[in-house]
């Protein structure tokens, strides 16, 4: 009510209902998730690809050897679920890189830029103190049909 006239004060509209999940992406070209969360969800048009580590996806090991070795399998990863949504390197928004050392940074843009092929969507790269399984490097996305 209102303070003057005794009339119900308006009510706002609710804001509008956040759109449904379009579907779970998983494919076995990938490592299985290794907690309870979806390799992607896609929300059209969108698809949210969740962090890809270094993880053989047969064996479900970190892969041998070194940074560089990590960072073309977890691009690799990355790929593949991308793949099995239809999409491509080239379809990519957004994606944030997860390094245990900074000092690899140099390193990542020689892969990156090689593996990628010309794609360049908006990154930040951010150093952890630790990501799951020891890796040294996560790469998560954001896609767009």
């Amino acid at each position: 009510m209102s303070a003057t006239d005794n009339t119900p004060a308006s009510v706002p509209a609710p804001p509008p209902p956040c759109p449904t999940r379009h579907g779970i992406i998983l494919t076995e070209k990938a490592p299985k998730p290794i907690g309870p969360y979806s390799q992607a969800i896609e929300v059209k048009p969108l698809l949210f690809v969740s962090g890809q580590i270094p993880l053989d996806p047969v064996s479900g090991a970190v892969v041998a050897g070194g940074f560089e070795a990590q960072a073309e399998t977890a691009l690799a990863n990355l790929r593949e679920v991308l793949a099995a949504a239809g999409l491509s390197f080239a379809n990519l928004v957004k994606t944030t890189v997860f390094l245990r050392n900074m000092s690899d940074f140099s390193c990542f843009n020689l892969v990156y830029e090689r593996t990628m092929n010309g794609a360049a969507p908006a990154r930040s790269v951010v150093e952890v103190s630790s990501l799951p399984r020891g890796v040294l490097v996560e790469i998560e996305a954001i896609a767009c049909r």
